[in-house]
């Protein structure tokens, strides 16, 4: 490693998904890092599976950071970034364990941010299972449609050959300049501990004029998400937990009014699509009732 290399962090919070884990850092081993010094930096919030021993003994190299089960995703993504900030890194890729990445994804997510100054780079995600298709790339404010849309019918093939401005950047795979972060700050680990924290971060860097970009050559093979049991399949008490005192359930509703809140063009434009989201959730509700009585 000569004196020039630049410094790369990836920061990666994990917690009791050992083998899905090792399979991520092995395709990490095989990234290209010509005149790159990158760093690992995994945030285990107290996982009883061996993760850490695992990684220990198969990546010595990578900086193990370890929590007590309290952190979640942002708060585990945060004290890996703190970490980086430490070591003085010049971009800080912050990225989900559960994802296969092609070799050169590093070099060309560098190489946009090089290309346009003040941006964050987010990898073009596709679906392991369906390895053409995007996945949670391009969403767009829709007042109307209750809030962010994301389009289903994006493939590797027919996105922007040329890196391309989105509205908004999931956090499976960004990169950001360490610049941006010392600007804008971390992720709001006490509003948004286990989910949307993302979509608020990125609107606060588009706020402070960071443009977001989807870098179309940067690959990134995720794993499908999996979703909890819908509503209507919930008993009536279970449902009013859910909605009203459950935090951390992602149909809470006061976790979904925070996340438009925080995340929209504008506080009209929240509260307007959450009334929306409202009419959505009642309709398909009281549509699967129906339906189970007819």
């Amino acid at each position: 490693m000569t004196e020039a290399a630049r410094k790369v962090a990836i920061v990666i919070p994990v917690y009791n998904r050992r083998e899905i884990t090792l399979q991520g850092l092995r395709s990490l081993a095989r990234v290209d890092r010509s005149g790159l010094d990158v760093r690992i930096f995994i945030v285990d919030d107290g996982s009883t599976d061996g993760t850490s021993d695992a990684i220990r003994a198969e990546f010595p190299d990578v900086v193990l950071i370890q929590g007590d089960g309290t952190l979640h995703y942002a708060a585990g993504t945060n004290r890996g970034i703190e970490a980086a900030l430490k070591w003085d890194a010049e971009f800080i890729a912050t990225i989900n364990d559960d994802a296969v990445f092609h070799d050169q994804f590093l070099q060309r997510l560098i190489r946009t941010a090089d290309s346009n100054p003040r941006s964050v780079v987010g990898g073009l995600l596709l679906l392991w299972d369906e390895p053409h298709k995007v996945f949670q790339v391009g969403q767009t404010w829709h007042t109307l449609a209750g809030g962010w849309v994301i389009p289903s019918d994006l493939t590797a093939f027919n996105v922007p050959q040329n890196a391309f401005e989105v509205e908004c950047l999931v956090g499976n795979c960004l990169m950001l300049p360490a610049a941006s972060i010392r600007e804008c700050g971390s992720m709001d680990e006490k509003r948004f501990p286990h989910g949307w924290g993302d979509a608020q971060w990125m609107a606060r860097f588009t706020k402070a004029g960071w443009k977001l970009l989807v870098e179309p050559k940067a690959y990134v093979w995720c794993e499908p998400n999996t979703y909890p049991k819908p509503l209507h399949e919930m008993s009536k008490g279970k449902i009013l937990r859910t909605l009203l005192f459950d935090k951390r359930h992602p149909l809470n509703l006061q976790r979904q009014f925070v996340a438009r809140w925080e995340s929209a063009p504008s506080r009209p434009k929240a509260v307007a699509a959450f009334l929306v989201y409202l009419g959505q959730l009642a309709g398909k509700t009281l549509g699967f009732a129906s339906g189970r009585k007819g």
